[in-house]
């Protein structure tokens, strides 16, 4: 026949609208043309599938008239994952392929010049996407790739390494060459099995932290209840240390978790099969812009926010980022979400990420420090500080303080609690939570807070005088009150109580420049 049928899939986001790829070959003066809202990328791929279909030994009708439509044609189409279903569909409109045998496989892949099949971006991204839809599909798939999509349960993942795989498993019958006979086939067209999590991820080790005592309870805090941290302290100290470590003492991925957050990594490219269900510590350079951090383009592509996605936002030397971009977390750090519109399109993200931030505390760096004099005017601190706006700082949950070790301190003392003795605890009191609640004490909202608090009257009224003559706002009042019940929750108590607010109104600490 003349004309051909090829499902694939595109990527808007973190979903996966289906597209047919039409392929009609036709008498005339020779052609090859290509419609449907292809990007450059795809226009390309007009001569890699000349050339892919030539040096795999096959016939290219060089004689025909081609026109390849990639529809719906309103939709826009990306990358090189339409090289294998636009080759598919010139040999199946050309009677080498049984175009027939086609229904039912969806296929995405990027040709080299020699036929070899390449990666592409969003594999994972498509599967959890059909397994969201309840699409029951066959998925074809190049290396890499598809291992990526098989990580979804119960997702039918099929693997070619060159285009003579998939061809030679869709020949007109009778066959001459078949999976069971061709050496070929037998070694690069393969069905995968899903993936199992590994037993625990690798995490760089607490205990490589020396003191720091009250900032490794803060982020035991943090880790216990989803809380957003800032540690301020002079150079050296060990912020980047503790900060870099902190994805340890989350709770192991669920399955969901690790499927949500690789999705996202593959659509940005950075997956990595090796880091399958590791929680993601992103740390992005003080110069990143604000698209660079909460995503953008067209098509939209996640920011680091959403690479976060259950993990860990790390932003080190935080005054020194763009003022636009600091501003931009404001919204996602509530919500969770990111919305990326556009005139023609509009992807949402999910970025639900907790933040660690570190910063010094003047421009110099040593204000308050008992080893260096600092050298900064009280002006210079508070123009430094002042870069960091109230509404933001009101966001973060704990703010704690990392002096400098004395060197006999740093050089002496034991090693720190190790990871996992910390990642009990806090897992248990997030676990703890979750029965009480069905989510983390960050998460509650409104009318949550009052009914799950449990607080007793003499830490009302503590509290009371404390956000009195701080100056705290309604939000500020909220987010202490949620780290109070996390503390609660690590001690095992059923209220909260006037010792749990009063450590939490510690890590409430304002940013004020000292004489």
């Amino acid at each position: 026949m003349s004309l051909s049928l090829v499902q694939s899939r595109a990527l808007l986001g973190l979903e996966a609208p289906a597209v047919t790829v039409e392929v009609h070959l036709v008498n005339g003066l020779p052609s090859f043309t290509l419609v449907g809202l292809a990007d450059v990328e795809v226009k390309e791929a007009r001569e890699r599938v000349r050339s892919a279909i030539q040096n795999a030994g096959l016939a290219f009708p060089h004689n025909k008239r081609i026109t390849v439509n990639l529809a719906p044609a309103d939709l826009p189409k990306d990358s090189g994952r339409f090289d294998l279903p636009i080759a598919l569909g010139i040999l199946a409109a050309s009677g080498q392929i049984d175009g027939s045998r086609l229904a039912g496989y969806e296929f995405a892949g990027e040709l080299s010049l020699s036929g070899a099949l390449r990666p592409v971006r969003g594999a994972l991204a498509v599967s959890l996407a059909l397994q969201a839809q309840q699409v029951r599909t066959r998925l074809v798939l190049p290396p890499a790739s598809a291992e990526e999509a098989a990580l979804v349960p119960d997702a039918e993942v099929y693997r070619a390494r060159h285009l003579l795989d998939v061809v030679r498993h869709f020949l007109p019958e009778p066959a001459t060459a078949t999976a069971e006979d061709s050496h070929l086939d037998a070694d690069g067209w393969a069905r995968l099995a899903p993936r199992v999590l590994p037993p625990t991820a690798p995490y760089a080790d607490l205990s490589d932290v020396k003191g720091q005592a009250a900032a490794k309870r803060a982020l035991e805090i943090a880790a216990a209840g989803g809380h957003s941290l800032l540690m301020v302290g002079p150079p050296g100290s060990g912020k980047s240390m503790l900060a870099q470590r902190f994805a340890g003492l989350l709770p192991p991925m669920t399955v969901e978790e690790a499927l949500q957050s690789a999705a996202v990594a593959s659509i940005g490219g950075r997956f990595v099969l090796e880091r399958w269900a590791t929680r993601p510590t992103c740390t992005p350079h003080h110069t990143a812009s604000a698209v660079a951090l909460v995503g953008g383009g067209s098509p939209p592509r996640p920011g680091e926010i959403s690479l976060a996605h259950h993990g860990v936002l790390f932003l080190d030397e935080l005054p020194e980022f763009p003022r636009s971009a600091l501003e931009a977390l404001r919204e996602p750090l509530e919500t969770g979400r990111i919305t990326i519109a556009r005139a023609a399109r509009r992807a949402e993200f999910p970025a639900r990420f907790q933040m660690i931030a570190a910063m010094n505390p003047c421009p110099c760096g040593y204000l308050g420090s008992r080893q260096t004099a600092c050298r900064c005017s009280p002006d210079q601190v508070l123009r430094y500080q002042s870069k960091l706006s109230g509404p933001l700082i009101d966001r973060i949950d704990l703010h704690v303080e990392v002096p400098a070790l004395a060197p006999q301190e740093l050089i002496h003392a034991p090693p720190g609690e190790s990871t996992d003795a910390i990642r009990t605890r806090s897992s248990a009191a997030r676990t703890r939570a979750i029965a009480r609640q069905g989510k983390s004490n960050q998460a509650l909202e409104g009318q949550e807070i009052d009914a799950q608090l449990r607080l007793d009257a003499g830490a009302a009224k503590f509290l009371n005088t404390a956000a009195a003559r701080l100056g705290w706002s309604a939000r500020s009042i909220h987010r202490a009150l949620k780290v109070a019940r996390t503390i609660a929750d690590l001690a095992g108590a059923e209220n909260t109580e006037t010792a749990h607010v009063a450590e939490a109104v510690q890590y409430r600490r304002a940013l004020r420049p000292q004489a």
